[in-house]
């Protein structure tokens, strides 16, 4: 390698020169500069998302060509927010088959009837789902998991032929 200080330096060659000691009191070179918080000049924090995060004169920053995906997510979410609005199709609430129905009770032993309150795949059904309350849904997952406990249910389903 040459001698002269001026000549051009390799880009992996990114350290300090090794023809002297480092010196600490000049200003920083590794980036752009900060203010004595360590943050950048006029509070321009960018809050970690690329191309900037929202703008202080609260406008909208103008948006490039959409591709035909986004442009058909967005056409989806619109038309979504326009149904929601309009109140869309009846639901029905669904209503607890046991508070209903007072003979219908849940009994560990009967793995019949806990079936329904159980998943393909061996999971409790939420109650969300199966518009239980709170009450007999607890009461289900006990019975469920008692009956497991003597074998009565498998844990997971079968997957022999």
């Amino acid at each position: 390698m040459s001698d002269d200080p001026n000549a051009p330096r390799p880009p992996h060659a990114d350290g300090p020169r090794s023809d002297g000691p480092p010196s600490f009191d000049g200003p920083r070179r590794d980036g752009p500069p900060r203010d004595d918080r360590g943050g950048r000049p006029g509070g321009d924090d960018r809050g970690g998302r690329p191309g900037g995060g929202f703008r202080r004169d609260g406008e909208r920053r103008e948006r490039g060509p959409m591709s035909v995906k986004a442009r058909l997510r967005a056409k989806a979410r619109k038309k979504a927010r326009k149904q929601k609005k309009k109140g869309g199709s009846f639901l029905r609430k669904k209503v607890c088959r046991f508070c209903m129905d007072t003979t219908a009770e849940i009994n560990y032993k009967d793995p019949k009837g806990l079936r329904y309150f159980i998943t393909e795949t061996g999971k409790l059904i939420p109650m969300r789902i199966s518009g239980n309350c709170a009450k007999h849904q607890r009461a289900v997952a006990v019975a469920i998991k008692r009956s497991r406990q003597l074998a009565l249910m498998p844990y997971a389903p079968h997957h022999g032929n």
